[in-house]
């Protein structure tokens, strides 16, 4: 059930307590990429995903602006500090779970926003009546992984699978010629580089031709069906507390 569409009292009669809220970033993507990629990728694979699993969620709006100040140098970019960013997740996701919605999925589709929402879903399960875990769709694709760069072939491949109209496919060679091979400058297992201007001069890193419908569609599979095992897992977990769990001894 998707929130935004639904009635107050749609809800109300809701029997599920499981929950996703999608997370994005409205940022540069390159000359052939949207700057909404990254709430398009992180809505797409939140549907993939319910549609493999058998149960009831409800998925709420996707929050579209995150922790994305290192491409503050690209027009149209938008941030939020970390401070404020996870204020408002956690805000939404309490809201939810004052409804009974209370085991809730962040689904993710930045990189910049990983560290902050594997905090804020700890922070919530330790210290609120809710159990909040993060998921990011390109940790989920199998060897795929360690192809994503920026705007390269895997946003890229997703999509040209999901939302085709929205690549420009005659600027994917301007893309790819001024592209960065790899995200950073390492020295010593240190990125000396704080923005993305630093090393990429279009915002690309990685070979954005080499993402095609086809790998989207496999990428699409790939996270949805991780995904679905995701939402099993929360669905049947015992989420008390270690502290708050019966005493066996006492038994």
């Amino acid at each position: 059930m998707e929130l935004r569409s639904a009635t107050w009292t749609d809800l109300a009669g809701c029997e599920t307590d499981l929950a996703i809220i999608p997370v994005g970033s409205t940022e540069q993507h390159g000359p052939h990429a949207p700057l909404g990629t990254d709430v398009i990728t992180a809505e797409s694979v939140a549907r993939a995903g319910l549609e493999r699993f058998d149960g009831e969620v409800v998925l709420a709006p996707a929050i579209p602006v995150g922790i994305a100040e290192e491409h503050r140098q690209f027009s149209g970019t938008m941030w939020v500090s970390p401070d404020t960013f996870r204020a408002y997740v956690r805000e939404s996701a309490t809201s939810l779970a004052a409804h009974g919605f209370d085991r809730i999925v962040f689904v993710n589709g930045h990189g910049g926003n990983v560290d902050a929402l594997r905090e804020v879903a700890a922070d919530i399960s330790r210290t609120e009546d809710a159990y909040t875990v993060s998921f990011t769709w390109f940790e989920a694709v199998g060897e795929h992984a360690s192809e994503m760069g920026h705007g390269g072939p895997l946003e890229t491949a997703l999509l040209s699978h999901v939302a085709p109209e929205l690549v420009r496919e005659d600027q994917l060679e301007e893309a790819r010629d001024a592209a960065a091979d790899s995200w950073g400058e390492w020295v010593s297992h240190v990125n000396l580089a704080h923005d993305s201007a630093e090393f990429t001069e279009n915002g690309v890193v990685g070979d954005p031709g080499e993402g095609d419908e086809q790998l989207g569609e496999e990428l699409l599979e790939l996270a949805g069906t991780s995904l679905a095992r995701l939402l099993e897992g929360v669905e049947k977990r015992d989420v008390d507390r270690p502290e708050n769990r019966p005493d066996p001894s006492t038994d």
